[in-house]
């Protein structure tokens, strides 16, 4: 059975269910922040996905990625899939602007984040669930 890696869960809010991944909201509102966990047990590395779950997984990152650009219209989008710290296969779909903290470089490691309140989380969990159905 498919749980998501305690880390993961500290540090986001659950947007969404969708047919291969949990959609998840980075808690940091400095950036459009998005996180897909595909709910396949043990996988760490996205050549352990079977070839079905890797052609999903890369729709699920277009709709997510669709979803930040018609909410917060960035300069760039930025999607890796690191997991040096959390073991589970999980991709950050980034919303980037030429006048974020990190800008040009990666935003990993450039100072903590700006966290949501509970209210906030609430309203862009809301907001970004309409925006996937009209992406998908």
């Amino acid at each position: 059975m498919f749980k998501l890696h305690t880390r993961l869960k500290a540090d986001t809010f659950e947007i969404a269910r969708l047919e291969l991944s949990r959609m998840l909201l980075m808690n940091d509102k400095s950036l459009p922040w998005l996180i897909l966990v595909p709910e396949r047990k043990g996988v760490r590395e996205l050549d352990q996905l079977a070839e079905a779950d890797r052609a999903r997984l890369m729709e699920e990152i277009v709709i997510a990625s669709r979803a930040i650009q018609h909410l917060y219209a960035p300069d760039k989008m930025n999607i890796g899939a690191l997991g040096n710290l959390v073991p589970q296969l999980h991709l950050h779909v980034i919303g980037r602007y030429r006048t974020d903290r990190a800008w040009p470089g990666p935003i990993w490691g450039t100072g903590p984040g700006v966290p949501y309140t509970k209210e906030e989380a609430k309203e862009v969990c809301k907001r970004l669930k309409e925006a996937i159905k009209k992406a998908a």
